[in-house]
């Protein structure tokens, strides 16, 4: 089941104090990024995020989810709670890996 673009936007909204929020539709479901970095995405109408140290240090009780058969579990976080929503991920931000630079292809 593809998330809904009405649930992208909900989550969207409630991300929306931090500054550099993004994301990219992909087959159906949509993978978010802050500040240029994949810091998860929305599948089947979840949103999911990459469980960091600082995520499972500051979301013990979050539920851990398979966005897709074979995929590694992932956190889902409260989405009611704005502003400690928005604290996660600026702390998970920080341990996740620059994105690698993009390669352009010689015609």
């Amino acid at each position: 089941m593809a998330t809904s673009k009405e649930y992208l936007n909900f989550v969207l909204e409630q991300l929306s104090a931090l500054s550099d929020v993004s994301y990219r539709p992909m087959m159906g479901e949509y993978v978010v990024y802050y500040r240029g970095k994949v810091i998860g995405g929305l599948y089947d109408g979840r949103f999911l995020i990459k469980p960091t140290p600082s995520v499972l240090k500051m979301l013990p009780d979050a539920p851990e989810e398979i966005p897709y058969e074979g995929a590694k579990k992932m956190i889902m976080p409260d989405l009611d709670d704005r502003e400690s929503l928005c604290a996660v991920i600026e702390a998970m931000e920080k341990e996740l890996p620059e994105p690698k630079p993009k390669i352009k292809k010689i015609k």
